[in-house]
């Protein structure tokens, strides 16, 4: 397992590193507003697309980074 690595890596389409703290905003505001219609009694219960957009996140998608050294035998 010593030489056990990505042979392609995916690397971030902008220069963005983390989209942990919009993730982090995203689910927080879906719990809240999943206790406030529980709380009501509410029966039909928000999805994660309809609090945030994934679109919207500093980091645009993934790509496979290949280069010439990444690709040799």
């Amino acid at each position: 397992m010593s030489r056990s690595r990505k042979k392609v890596p995916v690397v971030a389409i902008t220069t963005s590193t983390s989209e942990k703290k919009e993730k982090r905003d995203a689910n927080r505001r879906l719990r809240r507003m999943t206790r406030e219609k529980v709380r009501k009694g509410e029966e039909e219960l928000p999805g994660i697309k309809e609090v945030s957009d994934p679109w919207q996140f500093s980091k645009d998608g993934k790509c496979w980074k290949e280069d010439k050294v990444f690709l040799r035998k």
